[in-house]
């Protein structure tokens, strides 16, 4: 499914709308250049779910936990990392094995292999211009 966010709000909307269809155990992929509004997107997913901690990009710390009263989300950003093995010892997989939680990952691409087709949801950021991006949802 492709969709055209032509503001900040159009991108709420579409987190709201996700948030809904979430359960336990479910992975986001997120792809796309730097900008394109992987973080942006997560912000407003997060605070869809109920969580109201701050979400920020977590490129240099790769991890960040946000957690509601029944709900942990892990924000992945795999940006910098370079091999799998560097995922791994994250403890990445059992990560993905933790009850009441949801895991979004940036730049997924390293871990494509261990992440769950049933589970998965992709979804691919195109940046086109100030306030409008590309979506598309797999």
């Amino acid at each position: 499914m492709e969709i055209l966010l032509k503001s900040t709000e159009e991108t709420k909307k579409l987190a709201r709308q996700i948030a809904t269809k979430l359960h336990s155990g479910d992975i986001i992929a997120l792809y796309g250049d730097l900008g394109s509004g992987k973080t942006t997107f997560t912000r407003y997913l997060v605070e869809a779910l109920g969580i109201p901690d701050r979400v920020q990009s977590p490129t240099f710390i790769v991890h960040r936990i946000y957690k509601g009263n029944n709900l942990k989300v892990n924000h992945f950003d795999l940006y910098r990392l370079t091999t799998k093995e560097e995922v791994l010892d994250m403890g990445f997989e059992d990560t993905l094995k933790e009850l009441n939680s949801l895991t979004l990952i940036e730049w997924p691409e390293l871990i494509e292999d261990f992440l769950l087709k049933e589970k998965t949801t992709k979804m691919y950021f195109e940046y086109l211009g100030e306030d409008q991006r590309k979506v598309n949802i797999v």
